[in-house]
C-alpha cells in the first residue's frame, strides 16, 4: 500500500458516506420516551396533536404510541428549519427543533445534530484510520528489515502507538454511537485521556529519570547534556496537566480573562481548542519516547546474525596504566561472546577490529589497549587488526571500513559491532548514515547511562523526521479544529 493508495481509499470512503447520508437523510424518525413528557402517554392517540411552523423543512409522514415512546416520522420537505411542538389534548409536553438542509437531510436539535445514516461517518473515519495503521505498520516492517538503525523506525513505531489508541478508542464508543456531536465530544476527550492515562507512568519515570540523572551527574558531572532526562519528565508532567489546571482556572476563577460559561461564546471553544491541542502534543511526544525506549531496547538485545567476517570493537576511555576500563572490558567479552556463539553455530571464525585512536590523557591509543586484552583471551594476533586513528564513533566506523575492504580486497565482508547497550541505536544509525550497514551487539551497562540515551535519540528523532512530525501534529489539528468549529456551529446556527 502506497500514499496515493490512501488517498484514493479516503476520498472512496468520503463519498461513500456521503451518498449514505443523502439517502438515508431524507427521513427521520423522533423517539420521545416516557421521561421526556410531561405527561403519561395517553392510549388514544388522538388525544395527541403535534404543531408545526408554516414553513417547516420537514413534514410529519406518520406517528404512533410504541411501547413507552411516542414514535413521530418526518420526510424532508425544503431546506429549512422544523419546529414541532406535542401536545396532549390542550397540555403541552416538550418542544424540539429538526434541520433539513442542502440534499434534503435531515438532522435532529442542531444542525449537525442526530441523522439518519450518519453511522457511515464514524464507520468511515474507522475504517480510513485502519488503513493509515495498517500502511504505518507495513511501513514499519519493511524499514526495520532493512534496517532497524533509523529515526524513522522510531516515528513509526510512536505513530502505531498513537494510531492505535485513538482506533481503539472510536471502537469503543462507536458500539455507543449517538450522533455527530458526541462523536467530536468523545474524540476530544479522547485526545486529552491518552495523556492522563499515561500520566502516572510519566510521573513514575520523571521520578526515576531524575534519581538515575542525579547518579550519572555524580559520576559525569553536572552539565546541560546530563539533566535532559529530568527536563523530559517534569516537562511531560507538568504539560499533562496543564490543560486540566486551565479548564479548572477557566470554569471557576472570578478573574478569568475568557467566558467559558458562554455557550454562543468565542472563549468556550477556544478553551476546548487550545486543550485539544496541548493535550495532542503531549499525547503524540509520549508515544514517540514510547517508540524510542522500545527501539532502544529492542537494537541493544538483537542478536546480528551468524555470517560475520569481522567484528568490530568501539573504544572508548581507558585505564592509565592501559588497561581496560570495566566498560570497554565489556564491550571486548560481548564481541568475545558474539565470536564464540558464530564458532559453535555455523564453525565459521571471525576477525576482530579494535578501533580507538590515543587521547591526550592515555597511554596507548585505545585499539591497541583493546587487542593487548583479546590477546590475553587468547585470540591470536593474526585474527586483530586493529585501527588507532580514530577519535570517536564516526571515525571509528569510518576508518575501521576503509581498513576491512583494504584487508578484504576491496571485496563487500559481513561486519558486526559491539558496543555499550545504550549506544547501539546510535552506532548503527551513523553507520546507516555512511552507506554502511552493521548489525551491532551490546554488552550491559550501568542503568543511568540508558536513560539519557533515550532522551538523547528522542530529541534526535525530533530533529530527524521534523517534517513528518509536523505533518501528523498538523493533521490531528486540523481534525481538532473541525471539531470545535462544528461544535461552535452547532450552537450558533
Amino acid at each position: 500500500m502506497r500514499k496515493k493508495h490512501l488517498i484514493l481509499i479516503g476520498a472512496v470512503l468520503l463519498v461513500l458516506s456521503t451518498a449514505v447520508l443523502i439517502v438515508c437523510g431524507q427521513t427521520y424518525t423522533v423517539r420521545l420516551k416516557r421521561d421526556y413528557l410531561k405527561d403519561p402517554l395517553p392510549t388514544d392517540t388522538g388525544r395527541i396533536r403535534l404543531n408545526v411552523n408554516s414553513d417547516a423543512g420537514a413534514e410529519i409522514t406518520d406517528f404512533d404510541v410504541v411501547e413507552d415512546s411516542l414514535v413521530i416520522r418526518f420526510a424532508s420537505v425544503k431546506r429549512g428549519r422544523t419546529d414541532v411542538s406535542v401536545f396532549f389534548g390542550d397540555e403541552p409536553q416538550c418542544y424540539f427543533r429538526l434541520y433539513t438542509h442542502v440534499f434534503g437531510v435531515i438532522t435532529y436539535e442542531s444542525a449537525f445534530g442526530d441523522s439518519t445514516g450518519d453511522i457511515a461517518v464514524p464507520i468511515s473515519l474507522l475504517l480510513f484510520l485502519a488503513a493509515v495503521l495498517w500502511f504505518v505498520i507495513k511501513r514499519y516492517r519493511a524499514d526495520v528489515k532493512r534496517s532497524i538503525y533509523q529515526y524513522r523506525n522510531v516515528m513509526e513505531l510512536g505513530l502505531i502507538v498513537f494510531l492505535s489508541f485513538l482506533l481503539l478508542g472510536l471502537v469503543w464508543q462507536s458500539f455507543n454511537y449517538k450522533g455527530l456531536l458526541d462523536l467530536i465530544n468523545d474524540f476530544l476527550r479522547l485526545i486529552h485521556s491518552f495523556s492522563m492515562v499515561v500520566l502516572p507512568v510519566a510521573f513514575v519515570l520523571s521520578l526515576l529519570v531524575t534519581a538515575s540523572n542525579i547518579s550519572l551527574m555524580r559520576k559525569e558531572g553536572r552539565s546541560l547534556r546530563n539533566m535532559l532526562g529530568i527536563f523530559l519528565g517534569v516537562g511531560l508532567c507538568l504539560s499533562t496537566l496543564v490543560p486540566v489546571a486551565l479548564g479548572e482556572y477557566l470554569q471557576w476563577s472570578p478573574n478569568s480573562i475568557m467566558d467559558v460559561h458562554n455557550e454562543r461564546g468565542a472563549g468556550l471553544y477556544l478553551e476546548l481548542f487550545t486543550e485539544g491541542v496541548i493535550s495532542m502534543f503531549v499525547s503524540y511526544l509520549e508515544c514517540i519516547l514510547i517508540g524510542t525506549v522500545v527501539l532502544g531496547i529492542k537494537a541493544a538485545r538483537h542478536v546480528p546474525a551468524f555470517d560475520k567476517d569481522y567484528m568490530l570493537i568501539l573504544g572508548c576511555q581507558i585505564n592509565k596504566d592501559g588497561t581496560l576500563t570495566p566498560l570497554l572490558r565489556s564491550r571486548a567479552d560481548k564481541a568475545l561472546e558474539f565470536a564464540r556463539m558464530q564458532k559453535e553455530k555455523t564453525g565459521r571464525g571471525l576477525l576482530f577490529v579494535p578501533s580507538g585512536g590515543q587521547g591526550a590523557d592515555e597511554v596507548m591509543a585505545e585499539a591497541d589497549a583493546i587487542k593487548n586484552y583479546l590477546l590475553s583471551a587468547g585470540v591470536p594476533e593474526a585474527r586483530i587488526l586493529p585501527e588507532n586513528k580514530s577519535a570517536n564513533t564516526w571515525e571509528n566506523i569510518a576508518n575501521s571500513m576503509r581498513l576491512i575492504r583494504e584487508h578484504a580486497g576491496g571485496a563487500d565482508a559481513n561486519t558486526a559491532f559491539s558496543t555499550t547497550n545504550y549506544h547501539v541505536f546510535r552506532a548503527g544509525l551513523i553507520a546507516e548514515t555512511q552507506g554502511v550497514h552493521m548489525e551491532g551487539v551490546g554488552s550491559p551497562t550501568k542503568r543511568y547511562f540508558w536513560v539519557n540515551a533515550f532522551v538523547r535519540e528522542f530529541i534526535a528523532t525530533l530533529v530527524s523526521e521534523k517534517k513528518k512530525h509536523l505533518f501528523v501534529i498538523a493533521a490531528v489539528t486540523l481534525m481538532i479544529v473541525l471539531a470545535v468549529l462544528i461544535k461552535y456551529l452547532s450552537v450558533v446556527l
